[in-house]
């Protein structure tokens, strides 16, 4: 494989780091972290207008047709500028759902609104259990319709179309349909806000492919891992400037050895959660033997280190660093928030034992 980037990645990275410094700055995210919604129209009509809610799409479907690794490069700059709204439950959880699932008519019904800016979506799959497995998933559909609960579900108030998992594949369900409820949540990370949505008979269209489920969650959590990495790198970018300016007995404390280990550490991690990101979105990109196995170690690793270099950060910064004036606590939820979804570290260890006890010989 390449380990750098293109010149054309490199361009989509540089203007959209470009484009998130000039239309989310922290001053729109907490004015959208305290909306009911989280979402700004105006600001996803624009983000449709740069390609970014068709970026792996087809062009049959209005998409601009690229990889796995570009929305990788979109997501880590979107987790940089903590982002709030509703586009990776569009893009890269219920879209690369849809793309991995649909049927090609399916995918012209509900990808091509997305990829146009003019139409949200979501994907409903944890349950009471908690559980990320799609074998734990306990509603069942029954001659087309739904019953039964999702909890935690991104987006669910702003969404068209919900994607929802039940025991026999995914199904597409219109939120305003007779029979669907949703109920705001509370949740760790204010700019994405999360739902309870339950069913009650609710017409549902199956999705033709369910064999493609894997596949969609796998380029979710490559997603998810990148956006999380973004916000890493800002984490640690506001602490290594605080620790250049504050002073202790005369000196930054940037200059104590401890501080400095601390910054360290978290530069490592943050580095270290971005190749095994990056080498994740090549492999499904490049359908690797060992995809599955890449994504599940760079969400497990950067599960822990998201967390890890939240700590580090809060920790430099004293108390400040929870104050609501201070960036870094917003931060902080989001990590705290994206550790556990689509499967938190113990999880994904858990899921790569079972993968190599199954391909070890002999069993």
């Amino acid at each position: 494989m390449q380990f750098g980037l293109s010149e054309s990645q490199t361009i989509l990275r540089d203007s959209a780091r470009e484009f998130f410094a000039g239309e989310c700055q922290m001053a729109r995210v907490r004015r959208l972290a305290e909306s009911d919604t989280a979402h700004d129209p105006a600001l996803w009509a624009k983000m449709a207008e740069q390609g970014y809610t068709g970026i792996i799409f087809d062009d049959a479907c209005g998409g601009v047709g690229l990889g796995v690794v570009e929305l990788v490069l979109l997501m880590e700059e979107a987790g940089r500028a903590l982002l709030p709204g509703p586009l990776f439950s569009t893009v890269a959880l219920a879209g690369a759902v849809i793309d991995a699932c649909a049927s090609p008519a399916q995918k012209k019904k509900y990808l091509a609104p997305i990829c146009h800016g003019a139409a949200r979506a979501t994907f409903a799959m944890l349950e009471s259990s908690a559980s990320w497995d799609p074998a734990d998933v306990e509603i069942v559909a029954r001659s087309g319709r739904l019953t039964g609960e999702k909890l935690f579900v991104p987006d669910a108030a702003v969404a068209d179309w919900i994607v929802v998992v039940a025991r026999d594949g995914a199904y597409v369900v219109d939120p305003k349909a007779p029979g669907v409820r949703i109920a705001p949540m509370t949740g760790m990370d204010l700019t994405r806000k999360l739902y309870a949505v339950t069913f009650a008979d609710a017409p549902a269209e199956k999705l033709d492919r369910g064999d493609g489920l894997s596949r969609g969650l796998q380029v979710a959590t490559a997603a998810l891992v990148a956006e999380m990495v973004g916000g890493m790198q800002r984490t640690l970018d506001i602490t290594v400037d605080y620790a250049k300016t504050r002073k202790q007995f005369g000196k930054p404390i940037g200059s104590f050895q401890a501080v400095q280990h601390m910054c360290a550490d978290m530069y490592l991690e943050t580095e270290s959660a971005r190749s095994a990101a990056y080498y994740a979105a090549w492999a499904l990109q490049d359908d690797a033997p060992d995809a599955t196995e890449a994504v599940s170690i760079a969400k497990l690793y950067a599960s822990d280190a998201c967390r890890a270099v939240g700590n580090r950060g809060i920790q430099i910064h004293g108390g400040m660093g929870f104050t609501w004036e201070n960036d870094l606590h917003l931060y902080y939820r989001r990590a705290k928030s994206s550790e556990t979804t689509l499967g938190d570290a113990t999880f994904h260890r858990e899921r790569l034992a079972r993968l190599v006890i199954v391909a070890a010989p002999g069993t």
